[in-house]
C-alpha cells in the first residue's frame, strides 16, 4: 500500500476517532435517563399511566405567576425545568424546599434556558399577591423562578400525570390534598429526567450537577 494511502487512512481514522471523543463529552444530557412512567415508583404513577413505557412529556397548563402573568407550557419552550408543589403556609417541608431552590436559583441566575416552576397546592389561599410577597420573601426572580396558582384540579391533575410528584391518588378536590418533598427535573422537549429529594441539601446539589448536564 502507497505511503500516501496508509497516511490517508491514518487521518482518517484519528479524525473519527476525535469526533466520537467530541460527540461524547457535548451531547446533551445522555448521562441521564429518559423515563417513562411505567419506569417509574408505581406509588408516584396515576394508575391510568403505570403499564405506559411511551415516551412521557409533562401535561400543557394555563396558571397564573406570582406577577399576574398567565404561564403555559409554551412559555417554557426551550427551557430546562425543575417543578415542585409546595404552600406559603406550609409549616414543615415547603420552608425547607424553598430554602434549597434559592440554592438552585443562585446557581442559575445567568441562564435563561432554565426554570423553576413552584405550583401552589392551596391555590385557594395563595392569590396573586400572597405569591409576590412569598417569592419577594426568597429572592424570586421572575424570570427564573415562577410560583403558580389557578385552578386547583389542574395542579393537581399535574402533579399525579404530568410530574409524577405524590405518593397517592385524588381528584383534587376539596378534601383532596398534595405535599411533597419531591422535586423533578424536565428537559427542553419536556421529558423527565431527574427526580430529587428538595429537602436534602446533597440531593439539591444533584439536581444542580444534573440541570448542567441538561444545559450543556
Amino acid at each position: 500500500m502507497r505511503p500516501i494511502v496508509l497516511r490517508l487512512l491514518l487521518f482518517l481514522l484519528v479524525l473519527g476517532i476525535g469526533v466520537g471523543i467530541a460527540y461524547s463529552i457535548l451531547k446533551p444530557g445522555d448521562e441521564l435517563p429518559v423515563y417513562t412512567p411505567g419506569e417509574l415508583n408505581p406509588l408516584l404513577v396515576d394508575p391510568s399511566l403505570r403499564r405506559s413505557f411511551d415516551e412521557h412529556h409533562i401535561l400543557d397548563f394555563s396558571l397564573t405567576d406570582q406577577q399576574g402573568r398567565t404561564v403555559t407550557l409554551a412559555d417554557t419552550k426551550g427551557k430546562v425545568l425543575l417543578a415542585d408543589f409546595f404552600f406559603t403556609t406550609c409549616g414543615s417541608i415547603c420552608p425547607k424546599m424553598t430554602s434549597e431552590l434559592e440554592r438552585v436559583q443562585a446557581a442559575y441566575k445567568d441562564e435563561p434556558r432554565f426554570l423553576i416552576l413552584s405550583h401552589s397546592v392551596t391555590p385557594e389561599m395563595d392569590s396573586v399577591p400572597v405569591l409576590a410577597a412569598y417569592a419577594d420573601q426568597h429572592g424570586a426572580d421572575p424570570e427564573r423562578w415562577r410560583f403558580l396558582t389557578g385552578d386547583r384540579r389542574q395542579i393537581y391533575n399535574l402533579a399525579r400525570k404530568s410530574w409524577f410528584a405524590v405518593k397517592d391518588s385524588g381528584d383534587g378536590g376539596p378534601d383532596d390534598f398534595v405535599h411533597t418533598e419531591n422535586l423533578i427535573l424536565a428537559d427542553t422537549l419536556g421529558r423527565l429526567r431527574g427526580f430529587y429529594d428538595g429537602t436534602d441539601p446533597k440531593d439539591v446539589d444533584r439536581a444542580i450537577g444534573d440541570i448542567a448536564k441538561l444545559l450543556r
